[in-house]
């Protein structure tokens, strides 16, 4: 897949500051070797930024003001691009939906939910109606939208090459009602056969995988290095330490090889929705 384009600055704020970046860098005649030089920061990480890919840390905003001599203006406004890609989303995931459609491939672990990218509005709605049932309905239907946002990468032409491993319990065991859990893996199916992506189940039957304890999301670039978000229950992180990486691909490869065959899982995915489908019918 060849490169991608710099964002247009009008799609949002953190592009127009990315975009105001580069723009005073090149003015200045500086390199990205000679802007992330004595900024304890990678040359990748500040291209990410300046294509507003990444959030911009206060201390590098105060390295690139005094490196360029812009009167404090990257620090004063780097909170006012955070704010504006943080809505609806946790603070440690703010960079992961600019990654993801900047990304050309996406590799996904589910262990425990179905990844964001292929949830309903309906889906999510009830996980948050189980698993974090004080939320506010105003902030539960934020959380809701910028989900439903995220999704939209599916529709792109130049979207990322995608493949997902899920457990078997996760379609199996679900916390929302039967006719919510069908329409969702009927969700899944279309999302996975429209696009050409790939979908893999490891079966319960299997006594043990990689990666047992949380999810992983691995995401690769044309023109940077690759990261991997990391969830817990309360708090993920965002990985780019190069060894850390690797292990995490390593593991990655190793869940495929141990998985259902693509077709042999949406086989199983579609038994699963007509018994959710019997199930709901039986509650009517």
């Amino acid at each position: 897949m060849p490169a991608k384009k710099d964002p247009d600055a009008s799609v949002s704020v953190p592009s127009f500051y990315g975009a105001e970046l580069r723009y005073k860098r090149e003015q200045a005649g500086l390199t990205l070797e000679q802007m992330a030089e004595g900024s304890f920061r990678g040359i990748s990480f500040l291209s990410q930024i300046e294509r507003g890919e990444r959030r911009m840390p206060v201390d590098l905003a105060r390295h690139v003001d005094q490196k360029l001599g812009t009167d404090g203006f990257f620090q004063r406004r780097c909170e006012d691009a955070a704010k504006a890609r943080r809505a609806g989303h946790a603070m440690s995931f703010q960079d992961v939906p600019d990654l993801e459609r900047a990304a050309t491939t996406l590799e996904e672990w589910g262990p425990n939910l179905i990844p964001g990218l292929l949830q309903t509005a309906d889906y999510m709605r009830g996980l948050i109606r189980y698993g974090a049932p004080f939320t506010p309905p105003e902030t539960g239907e934020e959380r809701v939208s910028a989900r439903m946002t995220r999704a939209e990468l599916w529709n792109r032409a130049d979207r990322p090459t995608y493949w997902g491993i899920l457990r078997e319990s996760v379609i199996r065991k679900a916390p929302v009602p039967p006719a919510v859990m069908a329409d969702q893996l009927d969700h899944i199916l279309d999302v996975i056969r429209s696009t050409g992506s790939v979908l893999q189940i490891v079966p319960e039957t299997t006594c043990w995988h990689p990666l047992p304890s949380g999810m992983a999301k691995i995401m690769t670039f044309a023109d940077a290095p690759p990261v991997v978000w990391t969830d817990g229950n309360f708090e993920g992180q965002l990985l780019d330490y190069p060894p850390l990486v690797s292990k995490y691909r390593g593991s990655y490869d190793l869940l495929r090889a141990i998985a259902l065959p693509p077709e042999t899982s949406l086989d199983l995915i579609e038994e699963a929705v007509r018994t959710y489908r019997h199930e709901a019918e039986q509650e009517d």
